[in-house]
């Protein structure tokens, strides 16, 4: 096939789950044999506008305005425009102005549309605009989409609250099992002496590091919170953190397997999220979760962790003294339940066949 990927965010342009998510999928289909493009944005004059590089071609195009962390490219609908040696488009989350553009081309032309549902809500806007946008323009997007992927049930089941009739298809997110173990090397940046609590994500509002900071201060003293990550909140949390909290900063993808198996406990009290790969790897990497009570992902944090209501600081606390003291089988079900359910080379495959599906559907 050859593919046509329109994402916001590529890896190792940017660091994030959803941009690895974007780089990995085209890294394995381009190796499968497809031919792949990657349609993304970037401001970053030191970058190529097209390269190949990991088996794929990357186009990038420059934004013309920023709205709500949204970059709007019309380089970008310039490049869609004229694509038309493309056996299928895939675009990453409706939520991004390069999506909206590609539902159009879908809604103009004859080439198939997947849309990748990377999570309903953004952390960039308030719910009430986004769903006021879920019934109206996203709406729209969603339903030129030969194939939408959702990562869960639950999401699947939320999309239809909106009026969404295109076929929708539940693909799990994956991670890379082989990379993420408990055993191996162990990160030299982290102190062991304790216990060590891990926060990986931007430093953001939508994220909620500020309760992070909060519940672990109410831990004893031993408790150390290490976040890995940056973000424009960085200098408040840093002015406001006591001694038990560390800032990694940003870290690359290759060494987070050991940033992992040197702790042990994940938290992310974010207020919306998809099905996120730093929970995934962190339960690949045998260890308990607490996470806010998002109900697409309650029913996989449940089965080696705890959910805990947004912004309850007490709860995040009382969670994590919990799972700080459960005995080291858990890490042994925290992997078992990524072995059964969440194996990237799954996520690759059902993806890549759906692909196929819609584009014989079409011929």
């Amino acid at each position: 096939m050859r593919i046509l990927r329109v994402a916001q965010k590529v890896y190792p342009d940017v660091n994030g789950g959803g941009a690895y998510h974007v780089h990995a999928m085209s890294r394995d289909q381009a190796a499968m044999g497809h031919d792949v493009t990657i349609l993304t944005v970037s401001d970053n004059d030191d970058l190529p506008r097209e390269e190949r590089r990991d088996g794929y071609r990357v186009v990038r195009r420059s934004p013309t305005v920023n709205l709500l962390g949204n970059d709007i490219s019309t380089g970008v609908a310039r490049f869609l425009r004229q694509a038309n040696e493309f056996d299928v488009i895939h675009a990453h989350s409706h939520l991004y102005f390069s999506t909206n553009l590609a539902a159009l081309k879908r809604r103009l032309g004859e080439i198939p549309l997947a849309i990748t549902n990377h999570g309903l809500y953004s952390q960039n806007a308030p719910e009430w605009t986004l769903d006021l946008y879920l019934r109206s323009v996203g709406q729209w997007t969603f339903n030129q989409a030969d194939v939408i992927f959702c990562y869960t049930d639950e999401d699947c089941n939320r999309v239809r609250e909106f009026g969404v009739d295109s076929c929708i298809e539940v693909v799990a997110n994956g991670v890379d099992t082989e990379r993420f173990t408990p055993e191996g090397e162990v990160s030299s940046r982290i102190d062991h002496d304790g216990s060590v609590v891990l926060f990986v994500g931007r430093l953001v509002e939508g994220k909620r590091p500020l309760d992070v900071v909060q519940a672990v201060s109410r831990l004893p003293d031993d408790v150390k919170l290490y976040m890995v990550g940056d973000g424009p909140m960085r200098s408040e949390l840093e002015e406001m953190a006591s001694d038990q909290v560390k800032f990694i900063g940003q870290v690359s993808y290759e060494e987070m397997p050991e940033i992992y198996r040197a702790g042990d406990a994940l938290i992310l009290p974010s207020r919306a999220e998809g099905l996120p790969r730093t929970i995934l790897e962190a339960m690949a990497s045998g260890l308990p979760v607490v996470s806010s009570h998002l109900k697409h992902i309650a029913p996989v944090v449940q089965k080696a962790g705890k959910t805990v209501p947004i912004a309850d600081i007490f709860g995040y606390t009382t969670a994590l003294r919990d799972v700080l003291d459960w005995d080291e089988g858990i890490s042994l079900d925290s992997r078992r339940v990524v072995l059964n359910e969440f194996r990237w080379q799954n996520t690759v495959e059902e993806t890549t066949q759906v692909l196929e599906d819609i584009t014989t559907k079409i011929e």
